[in-house]
């Protein structure tokens, strides 16, 4: 009989994010400066041990995993890791990436049945784009998330809107997802490592941002799960439909119904993004995970922590 992780607030623990390394192939401006150094891969958890500790966190009660970064894809095992996941019993199997290497990967992940995607799409402007991601990438990404949502994929973008950069361009994120049929998810700009630099100066909470859209758009709200990281709405406008979410960590954090977990790329099991610490489970023994689950899960608030100076890359989004 399966296990299940259920703390002193009464939250379910199901939910795993994976950090796979932070390495990643773009330097946006609220993740990591642009000279970041990244640890080499002989200081990372094997595909082998990735597959052993999700495996035993099946036991109990994980059933959905994401591959995070830095950017998963970058991975040179990534593939491995995939495939020794996908044989895993969970219910969901998803990816987060920035989608540059998306293009050569999309036949892999759908022979896999790896069908849930979370890109990050920060501009519909190439200029912005280049600016917020230090990047000249903007067409690979926009036309490789195109032709995922083409090939069937169950396509969400994240864009992290940002006061006097993306902020103007909230009427055309919807425009996009009522031509494509593509969830846009709006976050907030998180007091997180680097982006601790930026905070004061660019941060839009996700009332501004309904406010403007409201002023042109239908706002219907949709009924979400209670451990959703999201709260969604469909947007119609003279005959058009969008699906828009947003993601308010700062002004409406959603920690009592939080059901994540996050594994480092070195082993370490974190209760929430804003805890810097935890065990490291990659050699811990089977009959030794339920008395650290418990113990870890405890330590798990439910109110938002202040801040963390950890780079997002080395958390995973």
């Amino acid at each position: 009989m399966q296990k299940k992780l259920i703390d002193s607030h009464g939250r379910r623990m199901k939910k795993l994010r994976l950090n796979l390394l932070d390495a990643c192939n773009m330097r946006c401006m609220y993740c990591m400066p642009e000279d970041q150094k990244f640890k080499k891969l002989s200081e990372l958890l094997t595909p082998t041990q990735m597959k052993s500790i999700v495996s035993n966190l099946v036991e109990f009660g994980i059933e959905e995993v994401r591959l995070t970064g830095g950017e998963p894809l970058m991975h040179p095992q990534f593939r491995s890791i995939a495939k020794e996941l996908s044989t895993c019993n969970l219910k969901k199997l998803a990816v987060t990436t920035n989608a540059i290497l998306l293009e050569k990967e999309m036949d892999f992940l759908k022979e896999h049945n790896i069908l849930n995607l979370n890109i990050s799409l920060d501009s519909l402007n190439e200029n912005s784009f280049n600016y917020i991601t230090k990047t000249e990438t903007f067409h690979q990404v926009y036309n490789s998330t195109i032709r995922a949502k083409k090939l069937g994929f169950n396509i969400k973008t994240n864009t992290v809107m940002l006061k006097n950069i993306n902020f103007e361009e909230v009427e055309q994120f919807l425009e996009f997802s009522a031509k494509y049929d593509i969830e846009v998810r709006f976050l907030e700009l998180m007091k997180i490592g680097h982006a601790l630099n930026y905070y004061e100066r660019h941060f839009v909470s996700a009332d501004q941002i309904i406010e403007r859209i409201s002023k042109e758009w239908t706002l219907t709200k949709i009924e979400m799960p209670g451990d959703s990281t999201s709260f969604n709405y469909i947007a119609t406008k003279d005959g058009k439909t969008a699906k828009v979410g947003f993601i308010a960590s700062e002004s409406k954090p959603f920690c009592n119904g939080c059901s994540r977990l996050r594994l480092s790329n070195q082993g370490t099991l974190r209760p929430c993004i804003m805890i810097n610490e935890g065990p490291n489970i990659s050699e811990l023994a089977p009959q030794d995970y339920e008395a650290v689950l418990n113990e870890l899960i405890n330590k798990k608030p439910n109110f938002r922590l202040e801040n963390t100076e950890v780079k997002m890359n080395e958390i995973g989004g």
